[in-house]
């Protein structure tokens, strides 16, 4: 299984999705929003963009980790990606 994670190596909740990831045998690209301005700006269009995000846009929450698998499916729940196997 191969997905995208973004989030933050500051993020309590990526790091527990990483680390969940790795454990199934995952194969993961990470993508860190806050050590990389390339990856912020990517994160910030998708979550500006896709309904995935309708009900964390304009609350305090990130909407991370986000996960993104093979097949381009965007999610914000690990037990969607963890099920695409």
């Amino acid at each position: 299984m191969r997905v995208t994670l973004i989030g933050s190596h500051l993020c309590p909740d990526t790091v527990a999705a990483m680390n969940r990831l790795l454990a199934e045998g995952a194969e993961i690209e990470y993508k860190d929003i806050l050590s990389c301005h390339r990856d912020l700006r990517e994160y910030l269009n998708l979550r500006d963009n896709s309904p995935v995000f309708d009900e964390v846009r304009g609350t305090d929450r990130l909407g991370v980790p986000c996960f993104i698998t093979e097949d381009g499916t965007v999610t914000l729940d690990i037990a969607d990606v963890l099920g695409h196997r």
